[in-house]
């Protein structure tokens, strides 16, 4: 991910107001505590978008971030985060609810109400940020599901996804697939919430879409990889290959030519700019022949890869 905060890059004196509204602006508090403010301060963060969300992650030491009563009246972006915790042990509170959090649990905080959240020594998260009106679920709802987010089926499979999407945020973010891998890990937590709300049981309309949500999203994150490919994805998301093909199909499109399409995006964006040659262009976007990358290079965009580079200006490097 790119780097948004690292202490280490500063001097020490710098350091503590430097989290401190780092913090303030990204979680929407009203008040960020350290715990080794006087001791030493020593945090990382790091922000991508990725289509309409954005990734941000944390390790930092002690802290403790509250937003008011007083705060959430007043205008501040409509968010809605939804974090994996790392490292070390959470307190969450926010009104009826109040709960620890331990390292691989998931947590959702509307980040325009009332809440106080903070860890003591070294700790760390993986989190997702998306607006309200994106996510198209009420207050209430969203309210209702972080209290019972375990209820749903997919609570593992959003906790994994999250932390795939993290580990792998820069390559995503910069994929011709960063959108549909945006908008795919959207459904998937309006899926997971509006199942928790339920309890445990999501609208039928929601679920229909999961599958092929969860489908593009791990495309996006296995892009480059060459075995990318039917088998593959149906054993990561422990479905049959049918069932794989029928959420597609319901969905729209075609796994092996979506697939084929979002490598020949990322492998045109890359010729536009790079001087490597074709063919290492072509295997490093998970097309093991060179002469069937080129034909449907053609196919998609009427030139041969090489006159694409040189109709942009750029000297084909060599093979």
């Amino acid at each position: 991910m790119p780097v948004l905060l690292d202490t280490a890059e500063l001097d020490v004196r710098e350091r503590a107001e430097a989290f401190r509204t780092t913090m303030l602006v990204m979680t929407g508090s009203t008040r960020v505590d350290l715990e080794h403010e006087e001791q030493g301060t020593a945090a990382r963060m790091e922000l991508t978008p990725v289509g309409p969300v954005q990734l941000f992650s944390t390790w930092s030491t002690g802290v403790g971030m509250t937003r008011g009563s007083r705060a959430a009246r007043q205008d501040f972006p409509e968010y809605v985060a939804v974090a994996v915790h790392e490292q070390g042990t959470g307190r969450y509170d926010a009104g009826p609810l109040q709960r620890r959090v331990f390292p691989g649990e998931l947590m959702v905080v509307d980040l325009t109400r009332p809440y106080s959240f903070a860890w003591s020594g070294i700790g760390s998260s993986s989190s997702m940020q998306v607006s309200t009106a994106d996510l198209g679920l009420s207050p209430e709802v969203i309210a209702r599901a972080s209290t019972r987010l375990p209820s749903s089926p997919l609570y593992g499979t959003l906790v994994h996804h999250l932390r795939d999407l993290s580990r792998h945020a820069e390559t995503i973010g910069s994929s011709p697939a960063a959108v549909d891998a945006g908008i795919a890990s959207l459904h998937l937590l309006r899926a997971l919430l509006a199942g928790a709300a339920a309890g445990g049981r999501a609208p039928v309309e929601v679920t229909e879409t999961t599958l092929a949500d969860q489908v593009r999203a791990y495309v996006a994150q296995h892009l480059r990889d060459p075995d990318l490919g039917a088998d593959r994805v149906a054993a990561a998301l422990a479905v049959s290959r049918r069932q794989l093909f029928r959420a597609c199909q319901a969905a729209g499109f075609s796994l092996e030519q979506y697939v084929i399409e979002r490598r020949l995006e990322g492998a045109r964006a890359e010729l536009a700019h790079s001087r490597r040659g074709v063919a290492r262009v072509a295997h490093g976007w998970g097309f093991k022949d060179a002469t069937h990358f080129a034909r449907r290079f053609r196919t998609a965009y009427g030139l041969l890869p090489g006159e694409w580079q040189q109709a942009v200006g750029v000297r084909d490097g060599p093979g």
